[in-house]
């Protein structure tokens, strides 16, 4: 039987007339590894301070098994500014010694890219005062992760990880024997390593068993059982839990949820996004030319960081783009948004970056743009624009899209001064979609976003016609609204990854390997015909992914051509043949991508 290493017996807490928690008793036993969700201001971060004893109750008590080894990571550190890395990471330890355990490498292997920590100027011995909030987190998390604990409690783990790093650690947190209570809106973190999930809601926490997507099962299914009020909120549920049973197989191992009642729920619920229908609509707004590269490269200061590319954004397509921190991802946005913002004048330092006639550019980039403090969320939202036009004969007014993005009537009138991060956040991409823009760049948009915000953001998006970029490490965040991942591999060149974010990570995994010491002295038999062979299959890879573009361009206009030719069945029945013979000739080209990407 499990030892129980935590108790909570009816605690309660009130902030001014509030009750964050009313009355709630919850246990932690050994094994147990507990994702945290609820809207923001709803009383995680209160739970896990109390659950740590880091915070009195009002009402009720806390327990903690004796001599429980306990490790917190919370919003703010308590490292000494005054202290190194190697200090506050590793101790006292001789290089021999550290270097010579398993766990220490693989933690700042995983979390720092490198032993010798290659993003600190001094590596190890970089002082920790003059550090980014970011950077100093992540130090935090390190020194955390090395000791042994018998339960870790963490606050948003992965900001400030890219993709790579919030993998490494999902893998790191499943391979330890240690509890775990953890408060996070990546949903595919939650997925793959939690095993139950605390939802706190209005003063209390509801308990469910497996990860996100049972816990999104589950949530719909009881919904339904209590005939709930909240329509909006269950039909957000349905939609995301259709997404999940037809749109991402095997995200969990072992479901919990029962597949009858899920499908049940799911019957007629259509897909998140009618893509024929989007991509007509997104034509008819952009025309045929949205961003095209032609032999474009692109500095950040001396550095060169994309050399040579020829690439475009057609009308409706959906972009992931992820890669290595540095890699130029916000860079090539940056160029893009000054082609548009000067209609073509500004140009990258070589090449040209050709916009179209209708585009109309917002850019979410990742600083929250200052806005008057004294102005109510509702004014600030109807200087841009009093109603938006959602397409199909669909409008919304400022009052109703302020409500979709989580801001009750009373808030509304709340002064943007006194909002949270995450609010303004809110506030700053509901104010961009008010203005209508036809193409999106959204530059880690789920920054400081809980994960019902983020629903109801995906769900706004599934029905916006446009174009979209989309930069950010929130897996299921990318694969829920894009369409493609292209990534920046730090090699100066843009790729397009057929396989998604599994592939972006094995490729990283295998720079990651090759940069490794060889174990013996031998070399390569026949160096220069090696390197001959992988330009030339770089070359091909380019062509092929040129073709493909080209590709999905004739079969957004087929999709088009079905559309306006419904009637006539004759005409349709040729149309789809010249469909399914594009679909034929993209296999094969994937195929080939494939076969040449894996021996690049």
């Amino acid at each position: 039987m499990a030892v129980n290493l935590v108790n909570l017996e009816a605690v309660g807490k009130v902030y001014g007339t509030r009750a964050l928690l009313d009355g709630v008793s919850l246990g932690v036993n050994e094994g147990d590894r507990i994702g945290v969700v609820g809207r923001n201001g709803d009383g995680k971060t209160t739970l896990i301070r109390i659950l740590a004893k880091l915070e009195d109750t009002d009402t009720g008590r806390v327990t903690h098994n004796g001599g429980l080894r306990l490790g917190v990571l919370t919003q703010h550190d308590s490292l000494d500014p005054a202290a190194t890395i190697r200090h506050e990471v590793i101790g006292d330890l001789a290089d021999h010694e550290w270097a010579g355990n398993a766990k220490i490498r693989d933690v700042l292997t995983g979390l720092f890219g490198d032993l010798h920590l290659p993003g600190f100027t001094q590596g190890l011995d970089t002082v920790i005062g003059p550090l980014s909030g970011g950077e100093r987190r992540r130090i935090a998390l390190a020194k955390l992760l090395i000791a042994e604990q018998d339960l870790i409690v963490l606050d948003e783990p992965t900001n400030h990880l890219d993709v790579e790093g919030i993998s490494w650690l999902a893998g790191h947190l499943r391979a330890r024997r240690s509890a775990l209570v953890v408060v996070t809106h990546d949903r595919w973190f939650l997925d793959q390593v939690c095993t139950r999930m605390w939802d706190v809601q209005r003063g209390d926490v509801h308990e469910y068993e497996g990860g996100y997507s049972d816990y999104v099962f589950a949530r719909a299914e009881r919904e339904r059982i209590a005939a709930t009020e909240e329509v909006k909120r269950q039909n957000l549920m349905r939609k995301e839990l259709a997404w999940l049973r037809r749109g991402a197989p095997a995200r969990t191992s072992k479901p919990r949820f029962r597949i009858e009642a899920a499908n049940e729920l799911i019957a007629d619920v259509p897909p998140p996004r009618d893509n024929a229908e989007l991509m007509k609509f997104a034509s008819s707004r952009l025309g045929k030319t949205v961003f095209e590269l032609k032999d474009v490269s692109v500095q950040a200061g001396p550095k060169v960081l994309l050399k040579h590319l020829t690439w475009q954004l057609g009308p409706g397509d959906r972009i992931g783009l992820v890669g290595v921190n540095g890699a130029g991802k916000t860079s090539l946005l940056r160029a893009l948004a000054d082609a548009a913002r000067t209609q073509g004048e500004t140009q990258p330092v070589a090449g040209r970056v050709t916009v179209g006639k209708t585009v109309k550019l917002a850019y979410l980039s990742q600083e929250v743009g200052e806005l008057d403090p004294a102005l109510r969320v509702l004014e600030a939202v109807q200087r841009v624009r009093e109603r938006v036009d959602l397409g199909k004969g669909r409008e919304m007014t400022a009052g109703q899209l302020c409500e979709k993005f989580g801001f009750t009537k009373e808030k509304q009138w709340t002064p943007v001064g006194d909002l949270s991060g995450g609010e303004r956040r809110r506030l700053q991409i509901l104010r961009l979609l008010m203005d209508e823009p036809n193409v999106l760049f959204l530059d880690e948009p789920t920054n400081d976003l809980d994960i019902e915000t983020l629903t109801q953001l995906e769900d706004l998006l599934d029905g916006w016609p446009g174009s979209l970029i989309v930069i950010s490490h929130d897996r299921y965040f990318i694969e829920r609204t894009t369409d493609r991942v292209h990534a920046l591999l730090g090699d100066a060149t843009l790729r397009m990854l057929p396989r998604g974010l599994d592939e972006y990570l094995e490729r990283r995994q295998q720079v990651i390997d090759a940069a490794m010491p060889a174990p013996t002295q031998q070399t390569a038999a026949a160096p220069k015909k090696a390197a001959a062979v992988n330009r030339a299959a770089q070359k091909e890879l380019q062509k092929i992914e040129r073709q493909l573009d080209k590709l999905v361009d004739k079969e957004t206009k087929l999709h088009a051509q079905i559309a306006e030719n419904a009637t006539d069945f004759e005409k349709v029945a040729g149309l789809d043949a010249q469909l399914r013979e594009l679909s034929t000739e993209k296999d094969e080209l994937e195929m080939r991508w494939l076969e040449l990407a894996e021996g690049a």
